[in-house]
Formats: structure tokens, sequence, C-alpha cells
């Protein structure tokens, strides 16, 4: 068995992992100078293979790294047993150093420590304890005392963080973080999350705790000239072979999202005998369609009338002044105020995102679907 040419729906690493030159080196540096960071941009752009990689180049004595994805914490209480988990775990290499952590540092809140069968591997640590005493900051304080101890620096990444926005009491919650982060002089943060406008929100409103946190790193799109010499190379590394326009082509029709530009290259390759031809990226296109339609009928079964219209207005080619009269008219949007309504729900479910005013459908193959759909 080879390696599969082209890697989607996981974070990539080593040779599947396409260009970031900049992106990784400044993210290094921040790492290695203990620079708070947040990482911001849509879905499936690549921030975790970004962060990963990133985390195996600082990884060192001096330097130890913490990776905790919180995308199933539902509340202050889960957070604080997976921070401190991972924490613990990923700071000392052996099971009685991870038991001696714990008991030292987190003498007060007495921490029930359940060891799996093969205690090598794995534990987990359930805290008892009561979210509102006064003992929650020793979790928070946790990699502090850890890289003072080992006289080392500590990075902390947190996938999903936009999580922490669901909680109850979430504001209170981001406060308390906040007072304690900012004070730590042995650790750093690295905060990234899927959701783009919860992430927005958290670290680009004055009102909250977390506005201007860190150095805000904004993914962009990895460029044409990098993805056609990528995907040039894995066709020519397997034996076969696709012409440059081809490969701009595929990048082109996915409007160069990440994911779509290797899932789509996967089926072009996998159409293809020797050179791939327009008959290949056609039925690999087609493909690409088909695989991506039971999750897209997921996400618009439950959507109202009002809401499908508006889609149908953006993919008709409006992306502006929704609220004009033949707009309302000619798509059967209802009120002004209806619109505004709708506006609201389909960001929040991440169907449709707003730059600069204009309103657009980020999810290329989504477009396509609902343009057929719409039969536009």
């Amino acid at each position: 068995m080879g390696n599969k040419p082209f890697v989607f729906g996981v974070a990539t690493s080593g040779d599947n992992f396409t260009d970031r030159k900049k992106e990784t080196e400044r993210l290094l540096l921040n790492f290695q100078y203990g620079v708070n960071t947040v990482l911001i941009s849509p879905r499936r752009w690549g921030k975790t293979s970004l962060v990963k990689k990133v985390c195996g180049l600082a990884q060192s004595e001096n330097l130890k790294v913490v990776y905790i994805d919180i995308f199933s914490c539902r509340s202050d209480r889960e957070f604080y047993d997976t921070f401190a988990t991972a924490v613990i775990k990923q700071t000392s290499s052996k099971l009685d150093e991870w038991i001696e952590t714990a008991k030292l540092f987190l003498s007060r809140i007495t921490p029930k420590i359940s060891i799996s069968p093969d205690p090598t591997t794995d534990f987990s640590i359930s805290l008892e304890m009561n979210p509102k005493s006064e003992n929650i900051d020793d979790i928070l304080q946790l990699p502090e005392k850890i890289a003072q101890k080992k006289n080392c620096k500590i990075v902390i990444c947190i996938d999903e963080f936009q999580q922490i926005a669901e909680f109850s009491d979430s504001k209170t919650f981001q406060k308390r973080l906040r007072t304690i982060w900012q004070l730590q002089k042995d650790v750093s943060y690295c905060l990234f999350g899927s959701k783009k406008h919860l992430m927005n929100e958290l670290f680009e409103k004055k009102s909250y705790p977390f506005y201007k946190f860190g150095d805000a790193i904004y993914l962009q799109k990895i460029g044409t000239a990098d993805w056609v010499e990528y995907i040039c190379n894995r066709f020519e590394k397997t034996g076969k072979h696709i012409s440059e326009e081809l490969a701009e082509r595929i990048c082109k029709i996915v409007d160069n999202h990440s994911s779509y530009v290797q899932q789509l290259s996967w089926l072009v390759w996998v159409h293809t005998d020797e050179t791939a031809t327009e008959n290949s990226f056609k039925e690999a296109y087609q493909d690409l369609i088909d695989q991506n339609t039971p999750l897209f009928e997921k996400q618009t079964e439950s959507l109202t009338t009002y809401q499908m219209n508006f889609l149908r207005a953006i993919v008709g080619g409006v992306e502006s002044e929704f609220t004009k009269q033949e707009v309302l008219t000619e798509y059967q949007l209802g009120s002004s105020a209806n619109v505004s309504i709708v506006k609201r729900a389909l960001e929040k479910k991440e169907l449709i995102e707003i730059e600069k005013r204009k309103i657009s459908i980020p999810d290329p193959i989504l477009k396509e679907w609902l343009r057929r759909e719409f039969v536009l």
C-alpha cells in the first residue's frame, strides 16, 4: 500500500502539508518568544495542520508545547478537567510524574485520577471541585507552576476555542482566563477555532475580555502557484501526470479552498490512468459534488423558505442591498426586518459570510450544489 498522494478531512502533515512558509515562521517565532497568538480563518483552511506542524518544530527541552482540543467541552467544569489533564500529560513523560504533579499543584482540589488498564498510555483527571471556588485559579496557574519547576517555557495551543462562548455565564469565565493568563511569565497561548464569526466576536469586540489578547493572524488562502506545483509533484511522484493548466483549474473551481483542492486533486488522480484529461477532471468534479451532497442536504433541510430564498439570491448574484424593494420582491424575502433575522441565522449556521458588507457563500461546492438545486 502506497501513501495516499492527497489528504483531506484530517489535519495534514509532512509531505502533505503545502506552503504556509510565512505563517509557519511567524507562529514559530511567537512560540519561541512567548507571544500570545490568535489564529482566525474559515473552516478547513488548514489551521490545525499549521499549528500541529509548528508544535512539532517548536518542541524542545526548554520549550514544551501542549495541544488541547476543547470541541467537546460544554461547560467550564469540563474545560478545567480537559485543561488540567492535557497540561499534566503533555509536560511529563511518566505516570508517577503525572500523579506527583497533580498532587503537588492541585492539592487543594483533591484530584481524582483514573488510570486506564495500560498506565503508560492514558489517564484522566476528574477534579472534584466547585467551579466557583478560589481553587479554580490553581488549575489555570498549573502550566506556569510546571514551567517554573522544570525551568522551561510552555506554549498552550487550544483548538476550537470559540466553544467557550457557549458556556453559561461565558463572559465571567473569559474574564477569569484572561486575568490569569495575561500575567503568566513562562507560558504563552495560541488560541484558534473553526467558527470564524464567533472567533471574531471573542477577540475583536472591545466589550469582550479577550479583546486584543495577542498577535492576530488571519490565515489567507494558499496561492494558486504553490498549489499547482504541489499537485503536479504529487502526480509525478506516483507515476502519473497532470498539466499545469488542469492543476490550476482544480484550484480555481474550488476557489483555492485547501480541503477541496486536496479532495478534488485526489478524485482527478483516481480517474487518471496515466495523464489527467478534461474528462477525468469533469468526472472528478461531479464526484466531489455527489460526495458532499448528503452533508449539504443535512445543512439545508431545516432551513426556512426565507432562508433558502436568501441563499438563492446570493447564488443569483446578489451580494449586498438585500433590502432593496426589487430584491425583496424577486426573491420573496419578506420585509427588510425579516432580512436581518435571516442573515443572522445563516451566519450563525456558517452558511454565509459577511465581509465589508458583502455577503457570500464561503463554501464553493455548496454554492455550486445550490446553483444546481435552484436550476439557475
